[in-house]
């Protein structure tokens, strides 16, 4: 599973960290391995790409074309309901509030698919979620 953070380095060649978030993504390109995104993650990578600052912002025609040429080989892992209140239970149950959510249904999208890795920039967002989602979170393979 990808997060958001990895397919906007991946997608941006001016990102500082472009060439380790490609190479990753290249893989599921390749065919090399299972490649998953949340359909979350579809709609934050299209919010994402088109607020950056103007030396870096993607119109809106290009990030469709983008998302639609990742969905070439990237498996969207929809949820539903019931996936949600999940989410929102951990939540809870860990005493979180606020942004963290959209982390938490990236992660609950990723147990979902049964995905051996959840690849993320930004590791101590996820690890802090739970073990089952700390075992399986990676800033590269």
């Amino acid at each position: 599973m990808y997060d958001t953070s990895v397919l906007v380095a991946a997608l941006l060649v001016e990102h500082s960290n472009h060439d380790e978030a490609f190479l990753l993504l290249e893989l599921a390109q390749k065919g090399e391995a299972e490649g998953y995104i949340s359909t979350h993650s579809l709609a934050e990578l299209y919010a994402v790409m088109t607020r950056l600052p103007e030396s870096l912002k993607i119109l809106p025609g290009e990030a469709r074309g983008l998302i639609e040429d990742l969905l070439n080989y990237l498996q969207p892992v929809p949820l539903k309901v019931d996936d949600y209140q999940q989410a929102i239970s951990r939540l809870a149950t860990l005493r979180m509030a606020g942004g963290v959510m959209f982390d938490a249904i990236i992660a609950q999208a990723a147990l979902k698919a049964g995905v051996d890795h959840l690849i993320t920039l930004n590791t101590k967002d996820f690890v802090r979620l739970g073990d089952d989602i700390a075992t399986i979170v990676r800033s590269s393979l």
